[in-house]
């Protein structure tokens, strides 16, 4: 038995995909695939380094800029992705598009176009146009095999505009789950190069790889004649921890880095960190990689094993995502309203399975289903599902 076997109840712990499923499907009594956490425990060294820090009972104010802290990162970087990054590039933040909005402050203005490839995760939308910001969509190609490509064509004409000032990267690309190659990563580099344009790359999905596939940082493409290049990511993804609330960035150029954390410092009041956030960080980064390399190998068979449950349900296709625990599902050929759908879904099926349109009108016939829970759950989630679509007339 897999230690990612093991069902842990949520319900209880203001858990948002578990207790407060109601905000957004309208009933509660659901079994959840929405929201992108998982249902798995911590690691156990993580879970015994933060039971000992919650013993000694101190949670003062927290210094992040120190060796221990940029070693672990490093580390990671070198043994996981091998990629060396510098120790001066790291910097803190507390959340990932919290970075994001702040990364618009300083190197965009009102009005101003936001290249992003669409589908897109949901809060590029939001953080973008909030900031009061222009989103600039690139709509990625999608083959006969459900495989998904850049229209560098497309790209190129956007990004040329003078009126787009950033090109805002997800990589890997959620939801569609693009693993970006190093010519497309090369291509977009050498775009944004010529047109001037800063890359500001979201890679908090960068350890969940299908095997046989390799994540690339952006920040790999850093050469000596142009550092435009902005990376944020977290451990919480992985690890499960983004409720103790703690990410981090690589940002090459220094006149940048400084006007970000002078941000988030004198701006933003955001001088300490979260302890208990940086130590789990330290200790995945330092000593889970087998743990992640387990959670891996359990996607891996959840994505296969989900693979060939649709395959028995006509009107559905999908193919197995190149990364993360989102399963991108076409139901196109159903030939149902995503509103017909969710109502079967939710009514009949009691499941609750993100709606592809959450993510740009090219994921209308799309849906996001969490994979990222037990097999147990997994497989009662596709059996409400073929349960709902019984009710189709």
């Amino acid at each position: 038995m897999s230690i990612f076997d093991e069902i842990i109840d949520r319900r209880g712990t203001y858990c948002t995909q578990w207790d407060f499923v109601k905000d957004r499907f309208g009933v509660d009594d659901l079994l959840p695939f929405t929201i992108s956490d998982s249902d798995f425990k911590a690691p156990e060294g993580t879970i015994k380094l933060l039971e000992e820090a919650v013993r000694r009972g101190l949670f003062g104010y927290t210094r992040w800029n120190h060796p221990d802290f940029k070693n672990s990162k490093i580390h990671w970087y070198n043994s996981r992705l091998s990629t060396s990054i510098e120790s001066d590039w790291i910097v803190f933040s507390p959340s990932v598009m919290f970075s994001v909005a702040k990364c618009l402050d300083l190197l965009t203005n009102p009005d101003d176009g936001v290249l992003i490839l669409t589908p897109a995760y949901d809060a590029f939308y939001h953080t973008i146009r909030s900031n009061q910001r222009r989103v600039v969509s690139s709509a990625l190609v999608r083959d006969e095999k459900g495989h998904y490509h850049i229209d560098f064509d497309d790209f190129e004409q956007k990004l040329a505009d003078k009126s787009t000032k950033l090109f805002l990267l997800c990589s890997p690309h959620n939801p569609t789950g693009r693993v970006w190659t190093h010519a497309e990563l090369s291509q977009m580099v050498q775009l944004c190069k010529k047109y001037d344009k800063y890359i500001v790359s979201d890679e908090i999905h960068m350890d969940i790889i299908r095997n046989g596939l390799n994540h690339i940082p952006i920040t790999n493409f850093v050469n000596s004649d142009w550092n435009k290049i902005i990376l944020f990511t977290s451990a919480s993804k992985t690890f499960n921890i983004p409720a103790l609330v703690f990410s981090y960035g690589l940002i090459i150029d220094r006149e940048i880095r400084e006007q970000f954390l002078s941000v988030l410092k004198e701006k933003n009041g955001l001088s300490s960190c979260s302890y208990l956030g940086m130590l789990a960080t330290m200790e995945c980064y330092n000593h889970e990689d087998e743990w992640c390399n387990q959670l891996c190998a359990y996607i891996d068979n959840q994505m296969h094993f989900l693979s060939h449950e649709l395959k028995t349900i006509e009107g559905i296709e999908f193919s197995i995502q190149e990364s993360t625990y989102l399963a991108w599902i076409d139901v196109k050929a159903l030939n149902l309203s995503m509103d017909t759908l969710q109502d079967l879904l939710v009514k009949k099926g009691k499941v609750a399975i993100m709606r592809g349109d959450t993510y740009g009108e090219e994921g209308s016939h799309f849906l996001r289903m969490n994979i990222g829970a037990p097999h147990k759950k997994v497989a009662e989630g596709i059996r409400r599902i073929k349960k709902a679509l019984e009710f189709i007339v």
